[in-house]
């Protein structure tokens, strides 16, 4: 009785405490800082804007068709030049408010982002979290983890492990060789950035043996990342990899 009294207590103490917070800083929406309804999430305008990725896509790479093909199409670029994973998933293309929502939490610090874009791509990627055993983040160079303070794609792996249950081991891989930014560089060009740039422990070998692994990226852009981790993964002993991203750039993982 005293603590189910005092659980409600706690409950309404709770609410009261929102309201005065609601009333002190007013909610505003993560991407354009409108005031909005509630905190953590986005303005009417913004959700309609953001360029959530839905069927029909390429069962292999996530790339969304513009007609439905049938169920189990591969795109031409699945077909062509199939990567090393097996899967991969995003929630938006990285369009407009995706932008902005990405930036934000990579170099604005609003770790507060993080929350939104897991939940959604939590539920872009049900299907391969339905059967994975780890969620692995690829992983910062010390340095630039030292000088960002995250890593957003461990902040979104957290998220993405608490809805869907799966353990995140952000140790599985490291970054063992600092690369310069991708940002600019051709597709080729960054496959060459981030050759040999990653490793698995030999102590967390057995670790990874067989498992299934969801890999998780901020942003996709030409893969060459994704498909350097997914590599060094696989030849360390996982049994199968899969990506998922809170974006992805339109029309191609190049």
């Amino acid at each position: 009785m005293e603590r189910a009294l005092a659980s409600r207590w706690a409950g309404r103490i709770g609410r009261i405490a929102a309201r005065a917070a609601d009333f002190v800083l007013p909610p505003r929406c993560l991407a354009c800082l409108a005031p909005t309804g509630s905190h953590g999430g986005l303005c009417a305008a913004c959700w309609a804007g953001l360029p959530l990725i839905e069927r029909p896509f390429c069962e292999r790479l996530g790339i969304p068709f513009a007609y439905d093909h049938g169920e189990g199409m591969l795109s031409a670029e699945a077909i062509a030049d199939p990567p090393a994973y097996g899967k991969a998933r995003a929630a938006a293309r990285y369009e407009g408010v995706a932008v902005d929502l990405a930036h934000r939490l990579k170099y604005g610090d609003r770790v507060d982002i993080a929350p939104l874009l897991g939940g959604l791509m939590a539920r872009a990627g049900a299907d391969i979290l339905a059967t994975a055993e780890v969620i692995v983040p690829v992983p910062l160079h010390r340095w630039r983890l030292w000088r960002r303070r995250f890593n957003q794609s461990a902040l979104l792996g957290l998220e993405v492990s608490r809805l869907s249950g799966v353990p995140q081991d952000p140790f599985l891989v490291a970054r063992q060789r600092r690369t310069p930014r991708q940002v600019g560089l051709s597709r080729k060009e960054r496959a060459r950035n981030v050759q040999g740039a990653f490793a698995v422990p030999e102590a967390r070998r057995p670790d990874l043996k067989g498992r299934r692994v969801v890999l998780i990226d901020d942003v996709v852009t030409t893969g060459a990342t994704v498909e350097a981790v997914a590599r060094t993964l696989l030849r360390a002993g996982a049994g199968n990899v899969d990506v998922l991203a809170f974006a992805r750039v339109a029309g191609q993982l190049e």
